[in-house]
């Protein structure tokens, strides 16, 4: 999926917490673009400035972490370059290529400096040890060779796998060597003696990456089998066994507090987990293809990704170690509204229940029952003390927000209700339907008080205008009618989307009409004259959900790309956004302007924080 360029925006959406209990953890910072096939190792310099990336391409790659610029496009690899690392000093780089050597790069300049020959196959993995003096590496030939940077002379042979050697880590007092391989073993190296000390069994397939905490007690490998596994270097045996990958395990890294251990999969996603319980902690999603490599950076709290889409992401991970968590839906969240005191939300599921939650802490207060079928629409009252849902049995039920008890069901709809909208005064509720009508009520009696007709197919969205004298419907035939809620009166219809109006809102300024569309656009309208001003464009898929803030100048937008974007509608672009890891079906934000909340097509409720970036 695209990703707004991260460089240009002026807001960022700081993951609070996500239905489940896990936190989201991070936000991407900016996409590297420039290689031309899939980048396939990562390596980041001591000081955190610049990251050297390896790819199929046959180039390495030397790029400013700061602005994105890339400095050096460094080539001489007569095929696929497979793996980079740099030297403690950070004045050079090594890679490994599938045409067998080994170069090693001046940093400063670009320039090659040297090329280590002698593997009989690919060069598949490649590291330095602690102290600078020594490059290992390790290839499909099943050797691992040892060789000095001092004399650029080859000082030994390690022998003993029956595969490709695809991972290599050094302990941090540069004493052992850990190496991982396709035999599914992992063999832990003495590089004083050039001795093998013990041979870890236990993954079923392929090992992929192997990488050690920073007190050198602990090794951590990746493996085809899907799983990571944590070893006691000491006993020689597997603690914990990581599981949620849902495809091969291609890379990790360790955080430097030694606590929490990253991973990457062929599954496109990037999880970070803790060590000592082996609990995942969250997901990153945002690659559209197999996520090959990563590299942590302490001094900014960044995670560089790269993949075989071409690109490497930037990510800011948040600090927070205490999170809330917003209850989670069995099924897909059609719908989600905040009480306008900002302090709790009410989400509508396919699960045929409403949950109501603190934005506080996140705890559920009452989950509603009542639906016989999917809920596909909540609205709360201005007072913040009722809630009104409706959903596919046809039903509208109004709910008391004190006790979590229903008050009254509407009936008259003859099919499914798709959308409703409450009046400022709280007194009259507008529903849409699939029947083709909205139907509009009195809150207090119940009693229907007349239908809107005009829409050729099913109406999906229903707002009002602030004043509450006009209904906004939109629908699957393509338009947009405004009425007069009066009188029931059709005042314009509008059209310009090319598919299915979903979302609309009208800006508390009572001046735009905002409408998402299946067309992949949001349009913004005169609400008055009716005339289109502008066509807001990002999203590869439907826009499902619109939200705007208290001041009329900040939009949010939800998709079924899985993205969220926070649009500044004076400049007419997008300053923010957020990458789920499904479609995002619906979105709303808190009285505060920065508090959002999103509801995911796997039943996850998202809580963002918008913030203005430093």
């Amino acid at each position: 999926m695209q990703q707004l360029p991260q460089q240009n925006t002026t807001a960022i959406l700081r993951p609070l917490t996500t239905s489940g209990g896990k936190p989201s953890g991070g936000e991407l910072r900016r996409t590297l673009s420039g290689h031309q096939g899939g980048v396939t190792a990562i390596a980041v310099t001591p000081a955190g400035d610049r990251v050297i990336s390896a790819a199929d391409d046959r180039t390495v790659k030397v790029w400013n972490l700061e602005t994105g610029e890339e400095l050096f496009a460094l080539t001489g690899h007569e095929d696929w370059v497979r793996a980079v690392t740099v030297t403690p000093d950070g004045f050079q780089a090594l890679s490994g290529s599938d045409d067998g050597t080994i170069k090693v790069w001046d940093l400063e300049t670009g320039e090659e400096r040297h090329t280590f020959r002698g593997h009989r196959d690919w060069v598949r993995a490649i590291t330095v040890t602690p102290n600078g003096q020594w490059a290992i590496s390790g290839s499909s030939d099943t050797t691992i060779k040892v060789w000095s940077l001092r004399t650029y002379a080859e000082i030994f042979t390690l022998t003993g796998h029956s595969g490709p050697v695809r991972a290599l880590a050094v302990t941090p007092d540069g004493k052992k060597l850990i190496s991982a391989s396709f035999d599914s073993s992992l063999k832990v190296w003495n590089l004083d003696t050039q001795q093998e000390l013990v041979t870890l069994l236990g993954h079923a397939n392929t090992v992929r990456a192997v990488a050690v905490t920073p007190d050198g007690k602990k090794a951590i490998s990746a493996s085809e089998d899907q799983t990571l596994k944590v070893w006691d270097i000491k006993s020689k045996t597997a603690q914990l066994t990581l599981k949620g990958h849902t495809k091969t395990v291609r890379s990790i890294a360790v955080m430097p507090d030694g606590k929490r251990v990253i991973s990457t999969s062929d599954d496109r996603t990037i999880k970070v987990w803790n060590l000592k319980t082996g609990e995942k902690l969250f997901t990153l999603t945002g690659h559209e293809d197999t996520i090959r490599a990563i590299a942590y950076i302490p001094q900014k709290h960044w995670l560089i990704s790269s993949s075989l889409d071409k690109t490497l992401k930037v990510w800011t991970l948040t600090r927070e170690t205490q999170v809330i968590a917003l209850p989670r839906h069995q099924k897909r969240v059609m719908d989600v509204a905040c009480t306008p005191d900002g302090k709790r939300v009410v989400s509508a599921s396919f699960d045929k229940t409403l949950k109501v939650a603190s934005l506080q802490d996140g705890r559920e207060i009452y989950t509603l029952v009542g639906h016989h079928k999917e809920v596909q629409a909540v609205a709360v009252t201005s007072d913040g003390k009722k809630a009104i849902s409706g959903g596919r049995d046809c039903l509208i039920k109004v709910w008391n927000l004190d006790n979590g008890r229903e008050i009254k069901t509407l009936r008259g709809h003859k099919s499914w209700v798709r959308s409703l909208a409450v009046t400022p005064d709280g007194k009259r509720v507008v529903s849409g339907s699939l029947e083709h009508i909205l139907k509009v009520w009195n809150l207090d009696t119940g009693e229907e008080l007349f239908t809107l007709t005009g829409h050729n197919s099913s109406v999906q969205g229903v707002a009002l205008s602030p004043d509450g004298k006009k209904a906004v419907s939109t629908s699957v035939d393509s338009t947009i009618k405004i009425w007069n809620i009066e009188t029931g009166e059709l005042i314009l219809t509008l059209y310009g989307h090319s598919g299915t109006v979903r979302p609309a809102i009208v800006t508390p300024d009572n001046q735009w009409l905002i409408s998402g569309s299946s067309d992949r656009t949001i349009k913004i309208w005169d609400l008055a004259t009716g005339e289109e001003r502008f066509t807001l464009t990002g999203h590869q898929n439907r826009v499902r959900g619109l939200a705007v803030t208290r001041d009329s100048k900040r939009l949010v937008s939800a998709s079924e790309d899985s993205t969220l974007k926070v649009w500044d509608l004076e400049r007419r672009e997008a300053i923010a956004s957020f990458t789920g890891a499904d479609g995002l079906w619906c979105c709303d934000i808190a009285p505060d302007g920065e508090t959002i909340v999103a509801g995911e097509k796997s039943g996850r409720v998202h809580l963002l924080k918008l913030s203005t970036r430093n």
